[in-house]
């Protein structure tokens, strides 16, 4: 029977009117408001996001150092094998690195094989292998070292998401390219040296006793101490320190950093989680009065007296600038680059190019709107006219999702919004075609267009499905430039469902009943 229920009916009209609600901010942005300070507080503020190709911003292209990481995960094994030998009697020579792997050698051979074991103990997931003359090796096993390197280029992604989230900038695109390369994106932001800087500093903060009692020029290198440049070189101040080479505290162990002001001095704050608080209260209450070195990516920051123990909490002073310290916190709080990373290639693109191709889309979008409108109304009557209305309603809606998701609108999503656009009247004219036919077989004009709907429903879901699950593949295989296609020509075939069988249909029902009983049909 052709009846819409009353409440199918308000469903219907408040999805569409929802949908042109989102879409409707998007026309101030249109207008030049980007800050949307122009549109009604009663509508929703959520816009589009503009993609780099549409907006303009930085591009960059980032080799990650995989090979450096792994020997900087390869320093622990020196720790483990002093861990592990101390207390044990086993004479042995300082371990010294070997690639991706650490070499000692047991000054007496009969303890070698105590010594490896004792190792292992103490570090089940290395490979301890036993050489010539009482020397052991300490390395990663094959299977851990290819999942290691999968792990340092996933961890080095995710930082680099946390520092450009900091930055306020919206969808930026950071992905995998190849075994250790990194795409980055960043629309809307043109300070590509700032970008760089952010990005490409290690960040690797720890905490060091100094050796007070060595002269770092005149420095004769010895086992456990190494000489570091200080990051204030000014006259009349010490340019090199001789300090631990193992750090006493790691920054990993921070949980927060704020930049902040002591004695109208900008410093940055800074709090460990539990271990780190243990840790440094254990140090800083053993060594009052001695100096110790903040050491940020191989440089001292700053080396100032322990002048009490200190717990969870501290600071961390030197010539910083009030945006200094900002950066600082701000490469802390994400966490250091578990590698170095290289910029091979840096571009900034012009916002002009973009809005050029927003306006291009917009006529685009126009064009193919009116050419479908007018086509369906030249072939269909009044009721191409519902065509028409509902594609109005389908592009509102398309838009609308978009805008509430916050999507990022490309080129290629904006070419996937014109073909959803051609393509979302292809289930009205299987309806029309159907309703067509119905009525030629003798059907009343009510049993045709019951018919028409009912009958063609089968394959309206059939070929839009097809499409559907091209776009999901698309979206699982591809990447950038085809996911924006994708994702716009998916949302657009449940729109396309949606305005084409259900709103068509209610137009027709409110046409059909609102008038004089009807014995044909202007299609």
């Amino acid at each position: 029977m052709l009846y819409v229920e009353k409440w199918k009916a308000m469903l219907i009209g408040l999805i569409c009117a929802l949908g042109l609600v989102y879409a409707s901010p998007n026309i101030w942005r249109s207008n030049g408001d980007e800050s949307g300070s122009s549109i009604p507080s009663w509508l929703p503020h959520k816009t589009l996001s503009l993609g780099l190709d549409l907006q303009g911003g930085a591009h960059l292209l980032a080799e990650v150092d995989i090979d450096a990481g792994i020997k900087q995960r390869a320093a622990s094994f020196e720790d483990t094998v002093r861990s592990a030998l101390r207390g044990s009697g086993i004479r042995r020579s300082a371990p010294e690195r070997l690639g991706a792997a650490v070499r000692f050698r047991t000054l007496d051979p009969a303890e070698t094989a105590r010594a490896a074991e004792l190792v292992q103990e103490a570090d089940q997931s290395a490979e301890v292998t036993i050489g010539e003359n009482g020397s052991i090796t300490v390395g990663f096993r094959a299977d851990d070292e290819a999942q290691l390197r999968t792990t340092i280029l996933s961890q080095v992604i995710e930082i680099i998401r946390i520092r450009i989230d900091e930055l306020g900038t919206k969808e930026p695109i950071i992905q995998r390219q190849g075994d250790n390369r990194v795409v980055i994106q960043v629309p809307g932001y043109d300070d590509s040296g700032k970008l760089k800087n952010i990005i490409g500093t290690t960040a690797q903060l720890n905490f060091r006793l100094v050796d007070p009692n060595s002269d770092p020029l005149t420095f004769t290198p010895r086992p456990g101490f190494e000489v570091l440049d200080a990051q204030d070189s000014r006259p009349g101040r010490l340019s090199k320190y001789v300090v631990r080479t193992s750090p006493s505290v790691p920054g990993d162990l921070l949980v927060d950093a704020q930049p902040s002001f002591q004695d109208n001095r900008p410093v940055v704050s800074f709090r460990f989680n539990g271990e780190g608080a243990r840790r440094f209260l254990d140090l800083t209450g053993k060594h009052i009065g001695e100096p110790l070195a903040i050491v940020l990516d191989k440089q001292v920051i700053s080396a100032p007296t322990i002048q009490a123990a200190i717990g969870a909490n501290g600071i961390i002073t030197g010539q910083f600038s009030v945006a200094g310290t900002q950066e600082l916190a701000l490469l802390l709080r994400s966490g250091a680059l578990p590698a170095p990373v290289q910029f091979l290639q840096e571009s900034t693109v012009g916002p002009s190019l973009g809005q050029d191709s927003v306006e291009a889309g917009k006529l685009a979008s126009i064009v193919a709107f009116v050419a479908v409108a007018v086509f369906m109304i030249i072939a269909y009557g009044l009721f191409g006219v519902f065509a028409a209305l509902a594609l109005i309603f389908n592009a509102g809606l398309i838009l609308g999702t978009l805008s509430a998701l916050q999507a990022t609108l490309t080129l290629p999503g904006i070419a996937g919004i014109v073909l959803t656009i051609g393509m979302a009247v292809d289930a009205n004219v299987l309806i029309f075609e159907r309703i067509r036919e119905e009525l030629a077989s003798g059907q009343s004009v009510v049993s045709a267009i019951d018919g028409g709907y009912r009958r063609a429903l089968s394959s309206i879901i059939d070929s839009q499905v097809t499409t559907l699950i091209a776009a999901v593949i698309l979206f699982a295989m591809g990447s950038g430039p085809i996911r924006g296609f994708s994702v716009t020509l998916t949302i657009g075939i449940v729109t396309s469902l949606f305005t084409a069988i259900w709103v068509t249909r209610l137009m027709v029902v409110t046409w059909l009943r609102a008038g004089p009983r009807r014995n044909t049909l202007p299609i």
